[in-house]
Formats: C-alpha cells, structure tokens, sequence
C-alpha cells in the first residue's frame, strides 16, 4: 500500500513538473511574441522611480509557487479551454484598443503604451496557465497569477488622478497635525502658509511611489498571514489612510522645521531624501495591525472550535 501511494505520489510530481515545463514552453513562445513591450518594460522600470518595483513581480510571483509546489497535484487535470480562450480575447482586446486608438490618431506616451501592452500580455498569461494547468491547478496559484498584474504600470492619467488625491489629503492632513501641535497655520488649496513661510505640497510630495510599495506589502502580507478575504481586505484598505497619515506628517514635520530651524529645511535631506525615513515609521502602524488582525483571526477560530456543535 505504501509503496503503490509512493509510485502514484512520484507519478503525480512527474505529470506536475511536465505541465509546468509545457507552460515554461508556453510562456517563452508569449513572451518572444511581446518581447518588444517586455524590453520597454525593462528599460522603462530601470529608469523610473515610480515603477522600479516592476522588476522584482515576476520573481516574487514565481516564488510563491515554488514554496507550494509540495502541496499542487494534477488530479483530474483537464485544460480549461473556456478560460483560456476568455484569457486570450481580454487580452486581445487590449491590443485592439492601442490599435483603434493608434488609427484614430492617439499618440500614446511609454506609459499609456506600456499599461496596455503589458495588460494584454498578463491576459494572454492567464490564458496560457489555464489551457497548460487547467482550471484547478491555476485556482491553487490564483494569488500569484493575480499579482503579476502589478507589472502593468499605472496610466498617465490614473497617476495623474491618484497623485493629485494623495496632494490634497496630504495637505488637510498636515493641516491637522498643525492643529494638535498648535501651530499657527492657513492652508490655501495644496498651500500650506506658517508663519512668515509657506509650503506646497507638489506631485512628488504626494508619495504615491511609498504608497505603491506599502500596498504591495500589504497584498503579500495579506496572503502569507492571514486566511480569511475578510480580513486580507481590511489590511489592504488600510494602506490608504496610512498614506494619508505618513504624507500629512512628513508635510508637518518639514514645515515645523522651516519656522521652528530654518527656512533653509526646505532643502535639506529630511525633504529630499527623508522618504524612506517616513515609509519606515508608516511600517509600524501597518505590522501592529497585521499582528492584531492575525490573533484575531487565531481566536475565532478558536470559538469557533469550542462551541458545541449541534
């Protein structure tokens, strides 16, 4: 008996590493097909502040399923073809997309270009994970397939739209912050005016790329801690008014500075480079909440248990 489950068990590992060596083959053929927008995408994340982060997705996404690679089986594998021709078509409306808006005279900045290109790449993954996997091997590595959505760079305009939100918070929020310190403060629009000074808060004070990180966290932290959609969710949503509060104070802190120090502040390291500074401090909100959402998931479960069943 022990033997036979043994030879199933490496027979199993066989079919499962031939599946993942046709998708291997898969992917590489997808990829020489959109390898134009792959090297943009390479250049254009080496190159950008914003989107470094891009390099590191698809490494953190096959890693995820390398540590459960023990517990994927191909029982009943079937190619789930519905869902990969759905996974072809989304993506290929992409491309058509870039292509109508090409012909009607749109002329796409590398962004624009880029969010579209590497969406239709992403759907026509899919496809391809569905039709060599099946449907149920691609549900066990759902989360990892998901997060390669993270290399489609943000629009222009949903920057430009997410940057401008994060301005304007930022500066009710640092508003606030004045309010408790008991500084004297007026605040017109994004301008903060102190006493015999006055502040900005421009685009790249928004710290949407602080944010971008922080959600990606949250994300991964979400899928290696907790169980429950319920609370990976509120973990997630809690990354926006930690924003908020991280943005706001180091808007405080640097205007505090300026009447309080020196004007001169406005140029110093704590502005220009205090960034990782505030992204750290805004860590430490986020694991608090994690640890509490984590004990509280321990301990329904454990109500759970001890309820008499009836």
């Amino acid at each position: 008996m022990n033997a036979d489950s043994h030879c199933e068990s490496d027979a199993g590992r066989g079919l499962l590493r031939r599946q993942f060596l046709r998708l291997a083959v898969a992917a590489g053929l997808l990829a020489a097909c959109f390898a134009c927008p792959l090297l943009r995408l390479f250049s254009f994340a080496v190159h950008s502040e914003l989107f470094s982060y891009i390099l590191l997705i698809p490494f953190i996404s096959g890693y995820l399923i390398w540590s459960i690679r023990h517990s994927l089986n191909l029982q009943a594998f079937r190619p789930c073809w519905p869902g990969a021709a759905l996974g072809f078509v989304a993506g290929g409306a992409a491309l058509a997309a870039f292509w109508l808006g090409r012909r009607a005279g749109w002329k796409p900045a590398a962004q624009d270009y880029l969010a579209l290109m590497m969406l239709a790449f992403v759907c026509c993954f899919w496809g391809v994970c569905l039709a060599a996997l099946g449907a149920r091997l691609s549900r066990r590595i759902l989360f990892p397939l998901a997060f390669l959505l993270f290399i489609v760079p943000l629009s222009a305009n949903w920057q430009n739209h997410i940057e401008t939100f994060f301005q304007y918070q930022s500066a009710a929020m640092a508003k606030t912050f004045c309010k408790i310190a008991r500084e004297p403060v007026l605040r017109d629009g994004l301008t903060l005016r102190f006493s015999g000074f006055a502040l900005r808060v421009d685009p790249v004070c928004s710290g949407i790329h602080s944010t971008l990180v922080l959600l990606i966290t949250a994300f991964l932290a979400g899928y290696l801690f907790l169980r429950r959609f319920g609370t990976r969710s509120l973990l997630v949503l809690a990354v926006i008014p930690l924003a908020i509060l991280r943005n706001g104070f180091r808007v405080f802190v640097i205007g505090w500075l300026c009447v309080h120090i020196n004007p001169d502040m406005i140029d110093s390291p704590i502005h220009h480079q205090g960034g990782p500074i505030f992204f750290v401090l805004s860590l430490l909100p986020f694991f608090l909440l994690l640890v509490f959402l984590r004990r509280w998931e321990s301990h329904s479960v454990e109500v759970q248990k001890s309820q008499p069943e009836n």
